[in-house]
C-alpha cells in the first residue's frame, strides 16, 4: 500500500506531481540535487495551491494540510522510507539511468520506482534498475494539477501486482487512467507531437504565419490553444526530444523533426521558459517571432 511518495526533480512536472499527491493525503518528499531548486519548487506549489483557493476549487484548510505533507531535500537517503518513487527528471535517458543507479540502493526492496517519461522506452529504463518487475511508467500531463489524464505504461518485465498498485494509486489522485503499450511516445505524444511538428513545417514552408496557423487550429479545429503556442508551453527542447525518440524508435521519415524546430532549439529559443520561442514573451503581450 502506498503511503509515502518520493518525487525526483523539483521542476514543473515534479512539483505538479507532489502537489496532487499531497492533496490526496500522501506524505511527499521531493528530492533534487539543488536546495535552491527545492525551495523554488515549494514556493511554486504554494502559489499554485493559493490560486486554487482564490478560484474556490480548494479550501484554505486543505491548502495548509497539503503543504504540511510536502518536504524536500538534496539528500537522496531521505527517499529510503518511500513506498513509491516517481522520477520526473529531464527527458534524457543517460540522466535518468544515472539517477536510478544512485537511488536504487537507497530504496526499500519492495518500493516501486516509476518514471514520468513522456517518450522513452519503459523496458529499457527498467533494465537499468535493480527492480524491473517493480518499475513502470506513470506519465502525468502538464500542468499536472489541471490535466485529468495519466498514462500508465508497463515494461516487458513489469509485474501485474506493480501495475495494480499504480492503478489504485492514480485513481486516488482524481485522475483518469489510459493504458498505453511501451512504444515510443506512448499515446498522447505519439499523436500530439507529430501534429505540432507538422504545424512547424507549415510555418517553415511559408504556408502560414504563426498567428495564421494558431488561429486556424483554434477556430477551425476547436483546439483550446494553437499548436505553436502549445509547443512554446511544452518547451521546444522537449518537443524536439520527443520527435527524435519517435524518429529513432520507429525509423519512419514522417517523424523527422522540422529543421526550423532544430534551429530554434539551437538558438536557445525554447518557448515560455526561456522568454522566446514561436512567440516573444519578454513584453506584456506575447508577439510572434516569425
Amino acid at each position: 500500500m502506498i503511503r509515502n511518495v518520493g518525487v525526483i526533480g523539483a521542476g514543473q512536472m515534479g512539483c505538479g506531481i507532489a502537489h496532487v499527491c499531497a492533496l490526496a493525503g500522501y506524505k511527499v518528499h521531493i528530492y533534487d540535487i539543488s536546495a535552491d531548486r527545492i525551495e523554488a519548487g515549494l514556493a511554486t506549489i504554494n502559489g499554485n495551491l493559493a490560486r486554487q483557493v482564490s478560484s474556490s476549487k480548494l479550501s484554505d484548510e486543505d491548502r495548509k494540510k497539503a503543504l504540511a505533507l510536502i518536504k524536500g531535500s538534496a539528500d537522496l537517503n531521505d527517499l529510503a522510507p518511500m513506498d513509491l518513487v516517481i522520477e520526473a527528471a529531464t527527458e534524457d535517458e543517460a540522466v535518468k539511468r544515472k539517477i536510478y543507479g544512485q537511488v536504487c540502493p537507497v530504496l526499500k526492496a519492495d518500493a516501486i520506482l516509476a518514471t514520468n517519461t513522456s517518450s522513452l522506452s519503459i523496458t529499457r529504463l527498467a533494465a537499468s534498475t535493480d527492480r524491473p518487475e517493480r518499475f513502470m511508467g506513470i506519465h502525468f500531463m502538464n500542468p499536472v494539477p489541471v490535466m485529468k489524464l495519466v498514462e500508465l505504461v508497463r515494461g516487458i518485465a513489469t509485474e501485474e501486482g506493480t501495475f495494480a498498485v499504480a492503478k489504485d494509486f492514480v485513481n486516488t489522485l482524481d485522475k483518469t487512467i489510459t493504458v498505453a503499450e511501451d512504444f515510443p511516445a506512448f499515446i498522447v505524444n505519439r499523436i500530439l507531437l507529430p501534429m505540432i511538428n507538422e504545424a512547424i513545417y507549415t510555418l517553415y514552408e511559408g504556408v502560414g504565419s504563426v498567428d495564421a496557423i494558431d488561429n486556424a487550429m483554434k477556430l477551425g479545429a476547436n483546439h483550446p490553444m494553437g499548436p505553436l503556442q502549445l509547443a512554446d508551453f511544452i518547451g521546444l527542447d522537449v518537443c524536439l526530444s520527443v520527435m527524435q525518440v519517435l524518429h529513432d524508435g520507429l525509423a519512419d521519415s514522417k517523424y523527422r523533426p522540422c529543421p526550423l524546430l532544430v534551429k530554434y532549439v539551437e538558438a536557445g529559443w525554447l518557448g515560455r521558459k526561456s522568454g522566446r520561442g514561436f512567440y516573444d514573451y519578454r513584453g506584456e503581450v506575447p508577439v510572434p517571432t516569425r
